[in-house]
C-alpha cells in the first residue's frame, strides 16, 4: 500500500474517495449554515423595554412613578425640610401661633404615619413592577446569548468549510 503524501491518511487510489467525503462534508456544513441563518431570521430580537411599558395599567404607572420619585435624595430633602420646619415652628414659635404643641407633636405624627401607610404599598407594587422588568431583561439576555452562541457555531462551521476548501 502506497501512501499519497499530498493527502495524509489516503492511499494513491483513495484520493477520489477523500474528495467525495470532503464534498459531502461541505454540503452538510452548507445546509447547517443555511438552517441556522433561517432560524436567526425567524426570531428577530425584540425590545424588552417596549414590552415592559406596554404591560402597565394606569395604576401601575402611578405606582412606578411614585416609587421612582420617593427613592430619590430630593424626596428625602423635602421630608427632612418639612419635618425640621414643623418641629421648629411648634417648638420655637410664640405659644399663640403653635398648632401642634411639643413634646407630643400629635398632628405631625399622624400626618407622617399617613404618608408612610400610603407610600408603603405603592412602593411595594413599584418594586414588583421593577422586578418584572428585571426578569424580562434577564430572559432577553438569555435569548440573545443563545443566538450569539448559534452565530458563533455558524461562523465556526463556515471556517471549517473554508479550511476544507483550502485543503
Amino acid at each position: 500500500m502506497i501512501v499519497d503524501q499530498r493527502y495524509p491518511g489516503t492511499t494513491e487510489g483513495g484520493v477520489g474517495d477523500w474528495m467525495k467525503a470532503t464534498e459531502g462534508r461541505l454540503e452538510e456544513i452548507e445546509s447547517e449554515i443555511a438552517e441556522r441563518l433561517e432560524l436567526r431570521r425567524q426570531h428577530p430580537p425584540r425590545n424588552v423595554n417596549e414590552r415592559y411599558q406596554e404591560s402597565f395599567s394606569r395604576l401601575d404607572r402611578l405606582a412606578l412613578a411614585i416609587t421612582t420619585r420617593v427613592g430619590t435624595i430630593g424626596f428625602f430633602l423635602v421630608i427632612v425640610t418639612w419635618t425640621a420646619f414643623w418641629l421648629g415652628w411648634n417648638t420655637l414659635a410664640p405659644r399663640a401661633i403653635r398648632f401642634d404643641p411639643a413634646p407630643a407633636f400629635v398632628l405631625w405624627l399622624f400626618i407622617s404615619n399617613m404618608i408612610q401607610i400610603c407610600l408603603m404599598p405603592l412602593i411595594m407594587v413599584g418594586q414588583n413592577l421593577l422586578g418584572r422588568h428585571a426578569e424580562l431583561r434577564a430572559e432577553s439576555d438569555f435569548e440573545i446569548n443563545q443566538k450569539a452562541e448559534q452565530e458563533i457555531e455558524t461562523i465556526l462551521l463556515n471556517l471549517e468549510k473554508q479550511v476544507a476548501l483550502i485543503e
